[in-house]
């Protein structure tokens, strides 16, 4: 295209008020895509229909691979650092492992995720909150070209973009009209609760993670100064068992007596392989996409990294002129996030799978099997994913199938109930 031609073209642009990127949702997926495109140079809106900062239901662990996602000169707001992880399995068998290095940090949300929205903005985003986009279309009367994505405004209030990003969350409407599949669907429930600090002393570094008695489940405490976050998740479909568990868990760890300052729940939702995360100009990252590890249902990294990859093909499909390198960047797009985030949530898959039927196996390999310990540090610390571990260690690929194995064979021997 000529220079005279691009220039009418931001002419045009200008008088029709069209951003090169919409992000929708102000999280750590939104956030980040809207920092990657605005670095690139373009010019993005960022939506969000709540105002900052808000509270948001989440451990708030922040492992390596979220660290390593970070823009650059971003200072993680640390409301503590892990040293130590106690497991129990259903309250029992209860052992510490320390580590003397870090292996991860936590934050709260509303503090973390106001300050990626600060660092999108510093890049050049503009931020609108208290807006809820209703719908988006690419088609009709509201699209003036075919270069053109339609977001409308709860109210009736248009915004125009070359290319949008859905980053609103596990219930997207924007996931909505790209068809996002979901195979896996689990229920949070989570309470922060302030305690003394004496209390708060004895949990300073170390965290607890329990084993569950429903299939596939686990519950968490992890302390930030002076409130301990405690949280359970389970499939959905067992809420009556899962607000069960939560209550016996505060309980058993003697917490009961002090009121919590919030309770809230929230579903996860992890995709089907054979999800689309794209249609036309719209991508879809983060909740939005279903993009999660499906056995400890860790988000944040993965908000963080589809989202930055987003931020980036968006900018590639607004610069696109036909239908035709629309659909190449979305597959590029596509194909960028199952060859990494595909291959541990894959994993994941297998890990969940095998848990659900078999948490003991879990906790004596992690309590009692010093390569098991030493997996789940250089995951946590971010030097090993779960698809590197299974994929260039022998021993990993052995064990995984090995119980992969043990799970089929009980399994097939069930008697099937008239």
């Amino acid at each position: 295209m000529s220079s005279e031609n691009s220039s009418a073209d931001d002419v045009r642009d200008d008088e029709r008020q069209v951003w090169d990127v919409v992000v929708v949702g102000a999280g750590p997926a939104g956030a980040s895509a809207a920092y990657a495109a605005a670095v690139a140079g373009r010019r993005v809106l960022l939506l969000e229909k709540a105002e900052l900062p808000r509270y948001k239901t989440c451990g708030g662990g922040i492992i390596g691979p979220s660290r390593d996602a970070l823009p650059p000169g971003f200072e993680l707001p640390l409301k503590d650092r892990v040293h130590a992880v106690t497991f129990s399995l259903g309250g029992r068998f209860t052992r510490t492992r320390r580590s003397k290095q870090m292996l991860f940090g936590l934050v709260d949300r509303s503090d973390f995720d106001q300050q990626l929205v600060e660092h999108a903005q510093k890049a050049g985003a503009e931020l609108r909150t208290g807006v809820t986009v209703s719908r988006v279309e690419q088609h009709g009367s509201a699209v003036p070209d075919r270069r053109t994505v339609a977001v409308v405004l709860q109210g009736g209030e248009t915004v125009l973009a070359r290319a949008v990003v859905g980053a609103d969350g596990s219930a997207s409407r924007i996931g909505a009209h790209v068809g996002v599949k979901l195979d896996q669907v689990d229920l949070g429930l989570e309470a922060e609760i302030p305690v003394p600090d004496t209390v708060a002393e004895d949990w300073r570094g170390r965290v607890l993670i329990d084993w569950g008695p429903m299939p596939g489940s686990y519950g968490w405490v992890f302390p930030k100064d002076d409130t301990l976050t405690v949280g359970v998740i389970s499939a959905r479909g067992e809420g009556a068992a899962t607000k069960r568990y939560l209550e016996d868990f505060i309980g058993r760890l003697g917490l009961a007596g002090f009121e919590p300052s919030i309770s809230s729940g929230h579903l996860t939702r992890c995709r089907a392989d054979d999800s689309p995360l794209s249609r036309g100009r719209v991508l879809v990252c983060g909740d939005a996409a279903g993009l999660l590890e499906p056995w400890t249902r860790e988000g944040i990294s993965f908000a963080l990294r589809s989202g930055r990859l987003a931020g980036e093909w968006a900018v590639r499909v607004a610069e696109a002129h036909d239908a035709v390198d629309v659909r190449r960047q979305a597959l590029n797009y596509a194909f960028a996030i199952k060859a990494g985030l595909g291959v541990e949530m894959s994993v994941g898959r297998r890990m969940l799978s095998v848990f659900a039927r078999r948490p003991g196996v879990f906790h004596a390999a992690l309590t009692g099997f010093r390569p098991a310990w030493r997996a789940f540090r250089d995951i946590t610390r971010g030097s090993t994913s779960l698809g590197e571990l299974v994929r260039t260690h022998p021993m990993a690929q052995r064990a995984l199938t090995a119980l992969d194995r043990q799970q089929a064979v009980p399994a097939a021997e069930e008697p099937v109930s008239s």
